[in-house]
């Protein structure tokens, strides 16, 4: 889950390393905003990716967590956990209608099979592909499973909002974008209102402020900012 890496500065807070669109990196930043976190957010530019973040994570994936103690957890999963086992308040570990396991195993469907067909749904000529209908479908399955879990429930293990919800929604968020009249065409109103719900959420709004990408002669910038905190 950790890998550790030497400390070339001592750290007041955690260091996020992340990019505003990722949606691995959104969920991140909801599970540490929610969990009370203040983080320093580095914002990444993909294409310039710095050095501070690949020396402590060379696979150059966001996002990467650095622990004022060392530690780098550079799996975006194992950030929400890191987060929600520090702190909980809205109890998005225990719903009601359900296990940690459970939702795991969603989540793991998520980013395995529905991701896969995601990316060649949406990037169609990065795959080599003449269209992108066969992923449309596999992937709009994977949805309509999704559909039946929310026509009796406002979220997806009840009627609060959990671990699952939030690890899945940015990757939904992100189906429904590339063609906005196809998605609605699969007419799954208990998905669309979920997706609304999560859309306008003030966690996720205030997570998706956009800020330029950091360089080491910037000011910090922080995920919550201490007047949130109360410090």
């Amino acid at each position: 889950m950790f890998s550790g890496c030497p400390r070339i500065t001592e750290l007041t807070y955690p260091v996020l390393y992340s990019f505003r669109r990722c949606p691995y990196a959104m969920r991140s930043r909801m599970a540490l905003y929610v969990a009370g976190i203040q983080c320093e957010l580095r914002e990444v530019a993909l294409k310039n990716k710095p050095l501070e973040m690949l020396n402590i994570s060379p696979k150059g994936t966001v996002p990467v967590l650095l622990l004022p103690d060392g530690r780098v957890i550079d799996e975006s999963l194992n950030v929400m956990l890191w987060a929600l086992n520090e702190s909980d308040p809205l109890q998005w570990l225990k719903p009601a209608d359900s296990s940690v396991e459970e939702m795991l195993e969603l989540i793991e469907m998520n980013d395995g099979q529905f991701k896969f067909h995601l990316d060649r749904y949406k990037y169609p000529d990065r795959y080599g592909l003449r269209n992108s209908i066969d992923h449309f479908k596999q992937a709009s399955s994977f949805l309509s499973a999704l559909e039946r879990s929310l026509e009796n429930n406002i979220f997806l293990f009840g009627s609060a909002p959990s671990l699952a919800d939030v690890a899945l929604f940015p990757f939904v968020r992100q189906f429904a974008a590339v063609d906005r009249q196809a998605f609605e065409s699969l007419a799954l109103h208990g998905l669309n209102r979920w997706l609304d719900h999560w859309i306008t959420d003030q966690t996720f709004q205030a997570i998706m402020l956009k800020h330029q990408p950091w360089t080491p002669e910037g000011g910090p910038v922080y995920l919550i900012p201490s007047t949130d905190m109360g410090i």
